[in-house]
């Protein structure tokens, strides 16, 4: 069997025997059953128990830190978030045991006559997940404008580079880096709070008393109070109504005013102003991201998600007269070199060519 499969049983020999020496009450009662993968290194297993679940994780400390992981959990629970208990982890090894929030994503569950109610549920989460300003024996990388304009850049690197294979000219490159610039220099103005970074319909877990449960925050850093909103309301995997997202924007704002967190004077316009720049800013790297987990990792599936997010960033930059050169060159340059190597995504690009 491959090593794949070894880690599988490495994974489940360790648990089988942390659970006996520290915890005898929970008695495995079968093997371990996939449950899925993610975007990083990391796989998540099922163990039965006599009278439960456990989820074990698999983290290879060669490509995975599962400190952060842990730190920020414990810090998230204690501020009153529903994040998954850490039961135990071996930081070596690469392995963990958490609690199990269950199979209920938070996607399947939106639809028309749900999602007022759901998203008002993850928004009152991220306000209190957004307060959680320290993580003891963890500190949370600044996103600073270096690191927002590295990872803009990756639209440069990966999408249009070498999954499209188009070569920029010096003006075109500089357009790029100036916009870039731009926008990292906006963003940062922003009041800076706790940012989880994939704040989700994916990401997010429906709980059996109805509450928010939230996982994979391990990558969370200290940035723009819009960031997470925006990954909630602008979602690569489910799209509404723009009029509904400004709605529940305003609203958000409103609940972060109410809990102090705003300037003075910061209205609604303002409000929204930001978040489409922070919008600009994650889904010129999540273009980049999308294209780098097919040609690096082999994970092609998200190429498929890669017209709602294009979508975005052409609507979110249009009406920004700074980011007019942006906007034309992914309009008249990147989308006809993307719509000719998948001519399928006209069906949500089409407009733009019009």
């Amino acid at each position: 069997m491959g090593d794949v499969d070894q880690r599988a049983r490495q994974l489940e020999a360790w648990a089988r025997e942390w659970l006996g020496r520290e915890r005898p009450e929970l008695v495995p009662a079968g093997s371990l059953a996939t449950v899925s993968g993610d975007a990083s290194f990391r796989r998540y297993f099922r163990l039965p128990l006599a009278g439960g679940t456990l989820i074990a994780v698999d983290a290879p400390p060669e490509k995975e830190n599962s400190r952060p992981f842990v730190a920020i959990a414990r810090a998230l629970r204690a501020h009153g978030v529903h994040v998954p208990e850490v039961v135990a982890a071996d930081f070596d090894l690469g392995f963990m045991l958490l609690e199990d929030f269950g199979d209920e994503l938070l996607r399947p569950r939106l639809d028309a006559a749900s999602v007022d109610t759901l998203y008002t549920r993850a928004m009152e989460a991220l306000l209190h997940l957004l307060a959680c300003d320290d993580v003891p024996g963890h500190a949370l990388p600044p996103y600073d404008r270096q690191r927002l304009i590295d990872e803009m850049a990756l639209l440069r690197d990966w999408f249009i580079a070498r999954y499209l294979g188009l070569e920029l000219d010096a003006g075109q490159q500089a357009v790029l880096a100036d916009a870039f610039a731009l926008i990292a220099g906006d963003v940062t103005a922003q009041p800076q709070v706790f940012v989880h970074r994939d704040y989700h319909s994916r990401n997010l877990m429906l709980l059996a008393n109805g509450e928010i449960g939230v996982i994979d925050f391990q990558d969370a850093v200290t940035g723009p109070v819009t960031y997470d909103l925006v990954s909630l309301l602008r979602d690569a995997y489910v799209v509404w109504p723009e009029a509904d997202v400004a709605r529940w924007t305003r609203q958000f704002a409103q609940l972060l005013r109410e809990a102090g967190r705003l300037p003075a004077g910061t209205d609604d316009a303002t409000f929204l102003r930001w978040f489409d720049w922070m919008g600009a800013q994650r889904h010129l790297k999540v273009v980049g991201i999308f294209a780098r987990l097919s040609l690096r990792d082999g994970k092609h599936g998200y190429l498929d998600d890669i017209p709602v997010v294009f979508n975005y960033l052409l609507a979110e930059i249009r009406a920004q007269p700074p980011l007019q050169p942006l906007f034309r060159l992914l309009r008249d340059t990147v989308l006809p070199a993307y719509l000719h190597k998948k001519p399928d995504a006209a069906a949500t690009l089409g407009q733009w060519t019009a």
